[in-house]
């Protein structure tokens, strides 16, 4: 035996980053994600519509008020508004909800449709598998929150007009420097969603049934959402994956208050860790029969 065929297979990361790349290109593909990404993208533009016929065809009050969120009254006067406003509206339901469709489908559907087996076969191997499913997920996540601000800035500047922002603090910003806060503001959104994709990618990994794992990572995601509104609960929802999501609104104030937003990214990090070691230890054990 040569000492070529004597060594052992390593690990290879062109060819892991192939697998990544054929991975995130199946899921772009996939008419559920271009119906999930479309529908993203028609929330800014209801949004608009509707703050647009509220202020009655001009840039009045922007139908905001004093209930809705402190930038919304905003949208009338300054169509980039319209894009923290949009991500505002989104990342509540519509974003955590599609985030939560793709992960929870990625390895229980692979399961149910049959291929799952195929794609263990080396040099693929289970954790090198997850992680790439993962990426994928985080890519998404990336990508869904910036069609919503793009579709946001698009409708934005049809509907209203465009040019220096005040930010919340009373500051005012060049339209340049506003779309790099608009920028801020979308990958805060985005790594807002990490805990999520990790809880999806752990359901994913418990059953066969693409379907059930969908469902139940967005039947999670609601009653989640629920706790984090009863007063009863305040002790434990700063300890809930949604509770800071919109501290992105803090990157609206000069000087930023970065306290909240610190403390989104570190729950992120933490569900991020726990439910992907546990889906790590759920996948590596588990029987593949299918």
């Amino acid at each position: 035996m040569s000492r070529a065929e004597a060594a052992p297979r390593r690990p290879r990361p062109l060819r892991s980053l192939g697998l990544l790349r054929n991975e995130i290109a199946v899921t772009f593909r996939r008419w559920r994600t271009l119906a999930l990404l479309a529908v993203l993208a028609c929330v800014p533009v209801l949004v608009g519509v509707a703050v647009r016929l509220d202020s009655g065809g001009g840039a009045g009050d922007g139908g905001g008020g004093d209930a809705g969120p402190a930038f919304l009254s905003q949208v009338g006067h300054n169509g980039l508004f319209l894009v923290f406003a949009s991500l505002a509206v989104t990342l509540p339901f519509f974003l955590p909800m599609a985030v939560g469709v793709l992960a929870g489908d990625a390895i229980a559907g692979e399961a149910h449709g049959g291929t799952l087996r195929y794609l263990l076969v080396a040099p693929a191997g289970r954790t090198r598998l997850l992680l790439v499913k993962y990426a994928t997920t985080l890519v998404f996540c990336l990508v869904a929150t910036l069609v919503v601000a793009l579709s946001a800035l698009a409708a934005g500047g049809l509907l209203f007009p465009l040019g220096e922002i005040t930010l919340l603090s009373g500051t005012s910003l060049s339209f340049g420097e506003g779309l790099l806060r608009a920028l801020a503001v979308a990958g805060a959104v985005a790594l807002s969603l990490v805990g999520v994709a990790a809880i999806g990618l752990f359901v994913s990994t418990l059953t066969g049934s693409g379907i059930a794992a969908m469902a139940t990572t967005v039947g999670l995601l609601i009653t989640v959402q629920i706790l984090d509104t009863l007063p009863q609960l305040d002790a434990v929802q700063p300890y809930l994956f949604p509770h800071y999501w919109l501290s992105f609104a803090d990157l609206l104030r000069d000087p930023v208050y970065w306290d909240q937003l610190r403390q989104n990214l570190g729950l992120q990090a933490l569900y991020a860790l726990v439910f992907g070691s546990a889906a790590w230890a759920r996948f590596a054990g588990r029987d593949i029969t299918a």
